[in-house]
């Protein structure tokens, strides 16, 4: 797919297969994320090679990718606009951030992330948390600085961007989720408190998802209409795409996920499966995946964001 610095003027070919369409799209922000990432001399070269262990553990690049697919669907174009590139990069820093930090022992205290140990395992406590910090650090650095050749205009949609990705990540966003769910671990939910439970998912996972679409139909030029259909549907995505995360943490096979599978309940977390069983957790993933698909219908999008919707809700890992 090629890039380009504005929206293309050309439409949708023949659609490649949703997986070619992953891999590609994956291969681009790999190639950024390894261009855009600290090396020494500007830094140490033991921050260095942690950040990049940790962002080149694997990993879907879900969120990343559909910051790409929400610029495409906007722009109407299968271009990779650069803005909305650095935008996807930016996204998975901060999300390999928050995996660093959540697998740490005074968090999930996890060892196996993405295949392979986690970052804490390897280098120790205190440098992962140094490593998840320098990464949530630069990924604001990429989109606040101007870029070469960047206009007024340009300028403001990625600060746009910025500013919507730091509010869903911090207190009112993704780190307030992690809070509810450290508070809720161990304490018993039922199903006439489910709000509570929703709101710990909207935050801790659904948070960053919502700010992954959006960014990249801000930075595809989308209109405040457009920009509210896309939060719609990242928002229900990012429901569907945790319980379907709590059904595989009951049913998935620790090899093919890339981590330790059943620690949720054995840890006392409160999880959709948990609450509600698997049969209803389904119909609900289910009910997430078509309101996002209204949604889009709602505002005649296109592209591949409702294919995405139903890979969130069928996948294995």
């Amino acid at each position: 797919m090629p890039h380009q610095n504005g929206p293309a003027s050309s439409t949708f070919k023949t659609p490649i297969s949703l997986e070619t369409y992953f891999k590609e799209l994956r291969r681009a922000v790999d190639t950024e994320l390894e261009r855009l990432l600290p090396t020494p001399p500007q830094c140490p070269p033991l921050i260095s090679e942690i950040m990049r262990y940790s962002v080149f553990a694997g990993g879907k690049r879900f969120r990343p990718i559909l910051t790409l697919a929400a610029s495409q669907a906007v722009s109407q174009t299968e271009t990779i606009l650069d803005g909305a590139l650095r935008a996807a990069c930016a996204v998975e820093m901060i999300h390999t951030y928050s995996l660093i930090h959540d697998d740490l022992p005074a968090m999930d205290d996890d060892t196996l992330r993405r295949g392979r140990p986690t970052a804490h395992v390897v280098y120790g406590e205190g440098m992962a948390i140094l490593a998840g910090d320098a990464l949530l650090t630069e990924a604001f650095n990429l989109l606040a600085q101007p870029t070469e050749g960047a206009t007024t205009n340009d300028q403001s949609r990625a600060l746009r961007a910025l500013h919507r990705i730091a509010v869903e990540s911090g207190a009112t966003g993704m780190v307030g989720g992690q809070v509810l769910d450290l508070q809720l671990t161990g304490n018993p939910v039922d199903k006439s408190n489910n709000e509570i439970l929703r709101a710990m998912h909207a935050k801790k996972t659904g948070a960053l998802i919502k700010a992954a679409a959006v960014a990249g139909a801000i930075m595809a030029k989308a209109n405040d209409t457009t920009v509210n259909a896309i939060d719609t549907y990242a928002t229900h995505l990012g429901l569907a795409f945790q319980i379907v995360d709590d059904i595989l943490d009951v049913e998935g096979a620790s090899d093919a996920r890339g981590k330790t599978v059943g620690k949720d309940a054995a840890a006392g977390k409160v999880t959709y499966a948990s609450i509600y069983g698997m049969k209803e957790s389904r119909n609900q993933a289910t009910a997430a995946v078509s309101a996002a698909q209204q949604a889009l219908d709602n505002a005649s999008l296109g592209g591949r964001l409702s294919e995405i919707a139903n890979w969130v809700l069928n996948r294995s890992k």
